[in-house]
């Protein structure tokens, strides 16, 4: 394949406008904008790290008076005493806003994905909108994190009550919490740790849903069971407490190893995808950790999730949570979810889609309003992705293989920047104060972000055409988009494919905007838009060009899945990755950011760690290693009845604001409580049956 780069400076050469000539027409780099002020913007309460919870026993346990009466007394479940922990998880009524809750009614959620299945571990889709999280459990929590200082932020323990490190730093001891129980009473061990770990993430067939892979933990990690209750990580660093962060949603959530181990193909005559698919939607009480089970599921209508009489947590009263019967998710569209929740028709939404900011806001400002609306910092950004295996990842024709090397291409990444109107972008999306310029690297909300360390292209399009034209790529044909050179796929126009998220309109808004955009700079985008499932499935597998993605946890909170901003192993880069035989092709400068990743990792110095970032803000952004394309505000709907929602609460940080506001200490006052609930008093039956108890 000839190499673009080299035949961008033989062209460039050609070219009747000199290589001096060019550059005079690009506007020098600069920083971002200050962003407008946003007074709407809600305010964190900060509190300490051990103020949240704790593990422990307690003199008596309560649970719904129905359960005991209906469940207990009966002989279908054992008292609540012994469903529960030696020393379950206790959340303090101190962190609580509203303090203890009262037991009843239902939260109900609207959502624009569609489940794929239950098996998490295995890649499948529940639908998004806080179905995953409301089933799953992790070894280590970080969503309550965004109320704890950073000086302070460390991942609270979960699955994994406490741990400890060796005196070197390399081994880490986890000690599993004694005694919980999965949602159909069997119990949770460090088996169900280990399966998840050698059958799913290491396992080179198997593709977790959020894309944990062994490099996640580092690069040479391993686990191993002691015992039952405890587990022991080796890492080839020391002291690598990053990893803690990785431990939490949604990179090691285990599943039910005594469901799933049977249906894998190490242990069964199944293929891998009968594998994936053996747990379909329609396969009911799927075994859970989390607070509620599935148990009802009718295509296109609805999925209904009742409350886990086996959950392992509990507030300083001993009462057993979730406080909430029931969550109900209506499988609606994601903009159906912001309008149902600010009419009242649902309960809650992270109003991420900025085309429905105004009316939300004229409608929660009514004296009657249902919802209460409180918008957070800018941490939601978009940026454009290239892709920039040139090994192999994904199989390209000649034609992906050599849009690859022109991504590689600094001038030609420069150009593309430079060809972005991002205050058109912005505006196209909603005006007024929402949207800000975003060049590209860490959200300016995180508190790793430093603007003087943040390179700034700005819109330019004379100067981009020169940058293309650096590039080696001019329009040879007259038709208004430049060509491959002769010899490179055909000398056709250079074309390329953007994968986008079909299920946001803000996806497909952003989209249609870069393709006109570069129109004017004379390339040729072609939308290839795919719902969620799908379009993961295509980024998974390399098989791209480009892609819009919205920010990821490693560019909002910085110290939760930090592994992904550079790529330290063949699988952890969303765009860069190895074939699976061979190695990541590093370009020069990403080889610096892999080293900034790994010294950050290591690292305990808070200082360095804060200077580390900003270098690779520096690298990043002077380097467009991501294009970035607009940021925003979110904004928490939630219906005025819930208690317990804590103040200033992000929509997303360090995990979607359904996690952060601790779902299962929400509560609904007795005299607010409404009859939502489609399965009152009932409990999910067994695994595979279908609808509840």
């Amino acid at each position: 394949m000839t190499n673009l780069r080299s035949i961008g400076i033989a062209a460039g050469l050609a070219l009747s406008v000199s290589v001096p000539a060019l550059n005079a027409f690009a506007s020098e780099p600069t920083v971002p904008p200050v962003p407008a002020t946003f007074p709407a913007e809600g305010k964190i309460k900060y509190v300490a790290r051990d103020s949240i919870l704790e593990f422990k026993a307690l003199p008596e346990y309560h649970e719904p008076d129905w359960v005991t009466e209906k469940y207990v007394k009966t002989g279908k479940l054992p008292p609540v005493k012994d469903r529960l922990p030696k020393e379950p998880l206790v959340f303090k009524t101190a962190n609580m806003p509203d303090g203890i809750g009262v037991y009843g009614d239902t939260m109900r959620h609207v959502i624009g994905g569609r489940p794929e299945g239950w098996n998490y571990g295995a890649g499948q889709t529940q639908g998004w909108g806080g179905i995953d999280i409301g089933l799953s459990e992790c070894l280590t929590r970080t969503a309550p994190l965004f109320q704890v200082e950073a000086k302070d932020t460390e991942p609270l323990p979960n699955l994994a009550k406490s741990w400890d490190w060796s005196k070197d730093g390399h081994k880490l001891t986890m000690h599993l919490i004694e005694g919980a129980k999965w949602s159909d009473g069997v119990a949770f061990n460090a088996d169900d740790v280990m399966f998840y770990w050698d059958d799913e993430v290491v396992d080179p067939n198997v593709s977790p849903l959020n894309g944990a892979t062994p490099e996640t933990f580092g690069v040479g990690t391993t686990l191993k069971k002691i015992d039952d209750y405890t587990v022991e990580w080796t890492f080839k660093e020391a002291f690598p407490k990053q990893y803690l962060y990785a431990m939490a949603y949604g990179t090691f959530c285990p599943g039910p190893a005594h469901i799933l181990k049977p249906q894998h193909p190490k242990y069964s005559k199944n293929t891998y995808d009968q594998f994936k698919n053996a747990f379909p939607p329609e396969y009911m009480n799927m075994p859970v950790m989390g607070a509620w089970v599935p148990v009802e599921y009718r295509p296109d209508d609805i999925i209904v999730m009742r409350r886990n009489p086996y959950y392992w947590k509990v507030d300083e009263k001993g009462n057993q949570l979730p406080y909430l019967n029931e969550l109900q998710y209506k499988l609606s569209t994601w903009a159906d979810r912001d309008v149902q929740a600010v009419a009242g028709s649902g309960d809650f939404s992270n109003l991420e889609q900025p085309e429905n900011f105004v009316a939300s806001l004229k409608r929660a400002a009514e004296a009657k309003a249902p919802a209460r609306l409180a918008f957070g910092p800018r941490l939601i950004g978009y940026n454009l992705r290239l892709n920039y295996s040139a090994n192999g990842w994904g199989n390209p024709d000649e034609r992906s293989q050599a849009v690859r090397e022109l991504n590689r291409n600094e001038d030609f990444r420069k150009a593309v920047t430079m060809a972005l109107d991002r205050k058109a972008l912005g505006d196209s999306l909603v005006k007024g104060p929402f949207t800000a310029i975003y060049p590209g690297g860490f959200s300016s909300g995180t508190s790793f972000y430093d603007r003087k360390s943040t390179v700034y292209y700005p819109f330019d399009l004379a100067g981009a055409k020169a940058e293309l034209a650096k590039a080696g790529l001019k329009d040879t044909d007259g038709d208004g988009f430049v060509n491959f050179p002769a010899g490179t796929a055909g000398g056709k126009n250079v074309e390329i494919v953007m994968l986008v998220n079909n299920d946001y309109g803000t996806d497909k808004s952003l989209a249609e905007g870069i393709v006109a955009q570069m129109e004017k700079l004379g390339l040729r985008v072609v939308l290839n838009g795919l719902n969620g499932t799908q379009r993961d499935a295509s980024q998974y597998s390399g098989r791209f060009d480009w892609l819009i993605r919205r920010n990821d946890q490693e560019l909002t909170s910085v110290v939760q899945n930090t592994e992904q901003l550079a790529p330290v192993g063949p699988k952890t880069s969303w765009n860069h990755r190895a074939p699976e035989s061979g190695e990541v092709d590093l370009m020069p400068f990403e080889k610096d950011l892999v080293d900034i990743v790994n010294k950050f990792v290591a690292s305990e110095d808070n200082d360095k760690r804060a200077s580390l970032m900003k270098e690779f803000q520096k690298i990043s952004t002077e380097h467009i290693y991501n294009v970035g394309l607009t940021e925003y505000p979110g904004a928490l709907i939630i219906n005025k009845r819930f208690s317990n929602i804590p103040q200033g609460t992000p929509i997303f940080m360090f995990n979607w604001a359904e996690d952060s506001i601790v779902r299962e200490r929400v509560f609904v006052a007795a005299d607010k409580q409404a009859k939502y609930e489609l399965f009152p008093q009932e409990l999910p039956g067994k695994p595979g049956d279908k609808g509840p108890m």
